[in-house]
């Protein structure tokens, strides 16, 4: 299956368990304990999460994703609100939850507000959880709410550095403003094939993007490998329209390390999820190398033995490399310029 449309599968799903597990609690907190009162409650959960679920799923986040991204977090606030507010009397009107449980329709102006309420409230909540995702991360915005990493932990992860060559000569040129535009349309570009090839983006740091998948996940068919293939066809693919734009095409490096790395929560004002250790300084330092070497690109003999199949293109050992911070150096190969 699509990664895209696995992801967004499983967060339907998973608002769809969320709302109806809310609708048990409410109706045992008001006292309702009949079945016909849980059959309505779970109805018009079912019906309201689908209903927005999917419009957010599957409209803003797909077709309108473009133009919503250009909006303020209140304005994108305002949309989504609006928007679910006419799903949600439209649901009301329908009386979807008491036509399911063959209870009587309802004909009390209080009784229909009470509704209302209810819904605007669960509607609000999934609201502001959607707008806040998007804002942060929804892996992050996951691990914030379950508390993962509340308390540092040790995860074997895959690190992949991404860096934008020749950016500093191009931010000369371009000013200020229109670097910012050329690397936002890069890593929007890019980020899709982390999607894709189900990495986790850690952060956009400068001209680097740093990419990070558990041992499990990037292990399989060396993802973390056509991850980097995808990004550079996917600015090959789009060479003429940043050419236009921006009068230049984005070219990247990279390096790919394995190892330990010890993962928690930092900050107090603005609290993050940090990913620290000796992986993440070797992977960058990996990164400062491939600037010097054919095809751009470098990944550690510790990343290359994780992989459960060999890697989709052919590599060149070029041995034990000196890097800055290890006295015994690190081994590594190298990809040519892989179209």
């Amino acid at each position: 299956m699509n990664a895209k449309l696995e992801r967004k599968l499983r967060t339907l799903g998973a608002v769809i368990v969320a709302g109806l597990v809310a609708s048990l609690v409410i109706n045992l907190a008001q006292g309702r304990h009949s079945p016909a009162a849980f059959i309505a409650g779970f109805a018009y959960a079912l019906v309201s999460c689908v209903m927005l679920g999917g419009l957010e799923l599957f409209v803003f986040q797909g077709p309108l994703a473009e133009r919503l991204n250009r909006l303020s977090f209140v304005a994108l606030l305002t949309v989504r609100s609006a928007a679910y507010a006419v799903i949600i009397i439209a649901i009301q009107l329908l009386q979807v939850g008491e036509r399911t449980a063959g209870l009587s329709l309802q004909t009390s102006i209080a009784e229909f507000g009470r509704s209302i309420a209810y819904s605007a409230v669960v509607s609000l909540v999934l609201n502001f959880g959607f707008s806040t995702a998007t804002l942060i991360g929804p892996r992050v915005f996951m691990n914030f709410i379950t508390g993962r990493y509340h308390s540092p932990v040790e995860e074997d992860r895959f690190v992949l550095f991404v860096d934008i060559a020749g950016s500093t000569g191009l931010a000369e040129r371009l000013g200020g403003v229109g670097i910012h535009r050329f690397l936002d349309r890069t890593f929007r570009l890019l980020t899709e094939s982390v999607v894709d090839y189900r990495g986790e983006v850690l952060n956009y740091v400068g001209d680097e993007i740093i990419v990070t998948w558990s041992e499990q996940n990037g292990a399989v068919d060396c993802r973390p490998l056509r991850c980097f293939l995808a990004m550079r066809r996917a600015l090959q693919r789009a060479a003429s329209q940043f050419e236009r734009e921006f009068g230049a095409v984005p070219q990247i490096r990279g390096s790919l390390h394995f190892g330990p790395v010890i993962i928690g929560e930092i900050g107090d004002v603005k609290p993050a999820i940090v990913f620290n250790g000796d992986v993440m300084n070797t992977a960058a330092r990996l990164e400062e190398l491939s600037r010097k070497v054919d095809g751009g690109f470098l990944a550690s003999r510790a990343a290359m033995a994780r992989f459960a199949a060999p890697p989709p293109f052919p590599v060149s050992d070029l041995g034990r490399l000196p890097i800055r911070g290890r006295v015994d150096g690190i081994d590594v190969v190298g990809i040519g310029a892989v179209a």
